[in-house]
C-alpha cells in the first residue's frame, strides 16, 4: 500500500465532502464546510488541510486551525471505513501536529462529537487527555452552520 500524505486543494472539495459522508461525519454546507469558506481558509493556511491518498484516491482527511497564540486544533479527521486501522489517521494527525507546532502551537486539541468511542480511543492512544470538566457550547444561526 503506497499511501501519500499531501496538502489538499479546493479541487479536492467534492472528494472531501464525499469522504466525510462515507465516514459518518456531519456536513455543514452553510457554515464551516461551505466551499467558499474552505477555499478562503486554504488560501490563508494551505498546510492545515491534509489528505491521505491511495492510488490518487482520497481515503483520509484532517483539517487544522490555529488561534495565533498557542492553541492548535485538529478538526474534521475522517478515514474511509474500508481503510481504518491501517495507520492512516495516525499519519494524518502526526503530519498536522508537526505543522501546528511549526506555526507556534504549544497546545493541540481536538473536539469529538459524542458518541464516537473510536475517535476517543484513537486520540487517547495518541497521547491526548480528555477533560470531563470542560463543556463546549456554541450559538448557531442554524443547524447547518
Amino acid at each position: 500500500m503506497h499511501l501519500e500524505i499531501r496538502n489538499l486543494a479546493i479541487e479536492d472539495y467534492d472528494a472531501i465532502v464525499a469522504l466525510w459522508k462515507s465516514a459518518g461525519l456531519s456536513y455543514r454546507p452553510k457554515g464551516r464546510d461551505k466551499k467558499t469558506m474552505m477555499q478562503k481558509q486554504m488560501a490563508t493556511y494551505p498546510d492545515f488541510f491534509v489528505g491521505a491518498f491511495l492510488e490518487e484516491v482520497l481515503i483520509g482527511v484532517v483539517i487544522g486551525s490555529y488561534d495565533g497564540r498557542m492553541k492548535g486544533w485538529i478538526n474534521r479527521l475522517a478515514v474511509e471505513p474500508a481503510h481504518r486501522r491501517m495507520g492512516v489517521a495516525q499519519r494524518l494527525v502526526d503530519t498536522l501536529e508537526k505543522t501546528l507546532k511549526e506555526h507556534g502551537a504549544t497546545v493541540i486539541g481536538a473536539m469529538i462529537e459524542i458518541p464516537n468511542k473510536e475517535s476517543v480511543s484513537f486520540f487517547q492512544k495518541m497521547g491526548y487527555v480528555s477533560h470531563p470538566d470542560i463543556l463546549y457550547v456554541s450559538k448557531r444561526e442554524s443547524q447547518e452552520m
